[in-house]
């Protein structure tokens, strides 16, 4: 069934190319334009010293000062206080691949990277307030009032599911050995972060060219209802979602709830791009779905009652 699907849907991928090749064209251009101006600079130095900091060992002793003082607050290792921080500073998908590179470097257990990249992978508060709440809504004055929808509600989840577990680092007897020989800083660490960074980011730019196409062909669904169509486009991809939506001169009580929605769910293009960052760690995606859906409909309820 599942392959029937992957067939179904390149057939249909590949058919709209040929029969609307300006169209699939400009989508594309479209992806690759927020791929090398807003993503590439944000995120390729960001990708680089990430993969520095966590193989050079330097990020340790600074994430066990830190932990000393979050450990009471927040339950995770001191290994996993990195990548929250950096998930919610610089945004999705930086806090599935940190996630990921830490427990590929055995610096996190499997099971606490698993559990911890479901909320530490949203998209960044620059993009909200830069993109959706100043370009497209006209309303940066809501900035606050979005975090705290949008980031509140799977941090709460994630202290609720786990104030009584007990984070303890991986137990191999290699580790020690290899964290001691990879405590300073050398050229060969450096190549080999600015070669990881630019295939992070050229996996990242394919999906989202691939997706911006993907949302273009759904505007051509004989969807009935304005919102129904926005909806299609915006979990599809969110970029595209939320530019479509503020073209549609929609009731601010309407299109601010519906790009809280996109943004919380992150798209399909994110749940692919998250896919991507996390293979070889092993993670299972089933339970970052389901946390994705509670975020998206506890974002969307906090929305809703916040216009109130």
């Amino acid at each position: 069934m599942k392959k029937i699907v992957y067939i179904i849907v390149l057939i249909a991928f590949l058919s709209y190319i040929l029969i609307f090749p300006a169209e699939a064209v400009s989508a594309a251009a479209v992806g690759l334009n927020l791929w090398f101006e807003k993503m590439l600079p944000t995120l390729l130095p960001f990708a680089i010293l990430s993969y520095i900091l966590i193989h050079s060992g330097i990020l340790d002793s600074f994430a066990q000062a830190l932990h000393c003082l979050l450990k009471h607050v927040f339950p995770v290792s001191s290994a996993g206080i990195y990548p929250l921080v950096a998930g919610l500073l610089f945004g999705f998908p930086m806090g599935s691949k940190i996630t990921a590179d830490l427990v590929s470097a055995g610096k996190m257990t499997k099971d606490e990277g698993q559990r911890l990249f479901c909320v530490c992978n949203n998209i960044s508060p620059m993009f909200i307030a830069s993109f959706i709440l100043n370009d497209c809504l006209g309303r940066p004055d809501l900035r606050v009032a979005t975090y705290l929808i949008l980031y509140t509600p799977p941090l709460a989840l994630y202290m609720a599911l786990n104030r009584n577990r007990s984070f303890c680092p991986p137990k191999a007897p290699a580790l020690s050995l290899k964290s001691k020989k990879t405590t300073s800083m050398s050229f060969q660490i450096i190549d080999a972060g600015i070669m990881n960074g630019f295939e992070t980011l050229a996996k990242l730019g394919g999906y989202i060219i691939i997706f911006a196409i993907l949302a273009q062909m759904s505007m051509l669904l004989p969807v009935p209802s304005q919102i129904g169509k926005c909806l299609i486009i915006g979990f599809t991809e969110i970029t595209n979602g939320i530019s479509y939506t503020a073209r549609q001169g929609m009731e601010f009580q309407i299109a601010y709830p519906l790009m809280v929605a996109y943004t919380a769910f992150g798209g399909l293009s994110g749940f692919a791009q998250t896919a991507s960052m996390v293979k070889e760690a092993g993670f299972s995606m089933a339970p970052y779905f389901l946390i994705k859906i509670f975020q998206t409909i506890s974002a969307v309820a906090l929305a809703l009652l916040f216009l109130c």
